[in-house]
């Protein structure tokens, strides 16, 4: 099992990442609220801003404070 650094000391399971996408979309946006009224949002942004937003494939959606280039980067 490799596991994703996403800032923090937060650790995701890379084999169940689908995406890792920008937040400023509002589609994304829609997501996000979608999931956080059905209880699917992890929040490992530690209270910063929130920069990219992963996407798991038991549709999970994890919030971190990293760039998403920078999460692609240590995939």
């Amino acid at each position: 099992m490799v596991l994703l650094d996403i800032g923090f000391g937060n650790r995701v399971n890379a084999a169940r990442i689908v995406s890792v996408l920008s937040p400023d979309s509002l589609p994304i946006r829609r997501l996000i609220q979608d999931a956080k009224t059905a209880g699917r949002v992890i929040d490992c942004s530690c209270g910063k801003k929130t920069l990219s937003v992963i996407v798991t494939d038991s549709e999970h959606i994890i919030l971190s404070s990293e760039h998403p280039d920078v999460l692609c980067g240590r995939l």
